[in-house]
């Protein structure tokens, strides 16, 4: 390791994060510029540009990283569980914006406008999440949540999750959605079993399952549209 390494301070004032960024905008940055801003400070031996160097390179690039848990994180020397948080955090955010939908009540017309407004943040989880779309007698998006995180290979649903919540949002219909982390949408056995049970239910209690997406990376499954309920 350099035993004096080229802190923040000791570059041209043109060439520290903070500054380019006021002068050239956050786009301008590389990976390891934003990530430098948010860490604020390195460790001893070790400045903070190093630090956002290896922190990326350990994760394989910005994909990996946002996936990281706080417990990788913060394994990291450097890091520690503070540093962790405001990662995790920034984030969290930048998913949170990625599912906001344009309008106050997007109309789903197909699949398609489910899957894009859920599946930039899904394709990457590590474990399966299960979310289900509210929608009004005009499928207009009335509300959306991720009810349930499973395990790496399951996904736990019970029917009474599902139409809990849909009874308590005033839903009409609904449309559900859940992830393979490895990638590959292809509907499991058990993904079928759930769809059969979460339409039976729907039918009893007369909130239809308009459509069951399975969301890989880089595709994705309608089981509605692959006669699959």
């Amino acid at each position: 390791m350099d035993t004096n390494p080229i802190m923040i301070r000791d570059l041209p004032q043109d060439l520290r994060p903070r500054e380019r960024m006021e002068r050239d905008g956050a786009a301008a940055l590389s990976v390891s510029e934003l990530l430098a801003i948010l860490l604020r400070n390195g460790v001893e031996g070790v400045s903070v540009m190093q630090l956002a160097d290896k922190v990326v390179s350990r994760f394989g690039g910005l994909r990996g990283l946002a996936s990281a848990t706080l417990q990788e994180l913060s394994t990291i020397k450097g890091i520690g569980l503070a540093k962790a948080c405001q990662l995790k955090a920034a984030f969290e955010l930048g998913k949170r914006l990625a599912t906001l939908p344009e309008a106050l009540h997007p109309v789903i017309t197909g699949p398609d406008d489910a899957a894009n407004m859920i599946q930039e943040v899904m394709r990457y989880y590590a474990e399966e999440h299960f979310h289900v779309f509210f929608l009004d007698t005009r499928n207009q998006v009335i509300d959306h949540r991720d009810i349930h995180i499973g395990t790496l290979n399951a996904s736990l649903v019970h029917p009474r999750e599902v139409f809990r919540s849909a009874i308590a949002a005033g839903a009409a219909a609904v449309i559900v959605a859940h992830n393979h982390p490895s990638g590959d949408p292809t509907p499991s056995k058990e993904d079928l079993a759930l769809t059969a049970r979460l339409k039976q239910a729907g039918e009893l209690v007369g909130i239809p399952v308009l459509d069951h997406l399975i969301i890989g990376n880089p595709r994705y499954v309608s089981m509605k549209t692959e006669g699959m309920m």
